[in-house]
């Protein structure tokens, strides 16, 4: 049974990117992120860097999931706070006019580097993002998303304190 609706599902998913349409490109962009509810921290200021794929329904709605490597922290008092994360969002886009999107979705991230003194971190975070794009003429694509963190970054029990990114990006669309 699940062989069966696995392979109905491909279908239907192949007959409706081919039907609407495919969008493959890379990005990248600036981060300027800390850590909430964390004394003592500062904003840091990073880099984005990675590439993204959208199956677009039609004319007013379109999936879009990313691969992303992400520069995030924060600047600490105590020590340092960088954060290199791979992050992978997965949204909506709902297109207002022409290209002039809103982003909607969840996002998976997980550590691949770390420079943090003085705390232990978790090596996942899941976060919500909303953001505004869009997407000119000749494949040329800008954004601006918030990332809101529903994850802890620290390990323990009384510690608290979730990734909070505000992202620009520059994108370039292959289709």
């Amino acid at each position: 049974m699940k062989k069966v609706i696995a392979v109905v599902m491909f279908l239907f998913m192949g007959t409706t990117m081919f039907s609407q349409g495919i969008d493959l490109g890379i990005k990248a962009g600036a981060n300027f992120s800390t850590i909430s509810d964390v004394v003592g921290v500062s904003n840091k200021t990073g880099f984005h860097a990675g590439a993204f794929g959208a199956l677009k329904f039609n004319n007013k709605i379109a999936l879009q999931a990313e691969l992303l490597y992400s520069q995030q922290g924060a600047k600490w008092d105590f020590g340092e706070f960088d954060l290199n994360y791979m992050n992978v969002p997965v949204f909506i886009k709902y297109y207002l006019i022409q290209g002039l999107n809103v982003q909607i979705g969840p996002q998976f991230g997980f550590i691949i580097d770390d420079k943090v003194t003085n705390a232990e971190i978790n090596k996942s975070d899941i976060s919500g993002i909303l953001g505004l794009g869009y997407d000119f003429p000749l494949g040329i694509r800008i954004d601006a998303r918030y990332n809101l963190g529903f994850s802890d970054v620290p390990k323990g029990d009384n510690v608290e304190g979730k990734n909070s990114v505000f992202s620009l990006a520059l994108g370039y669309s292959f289709l």
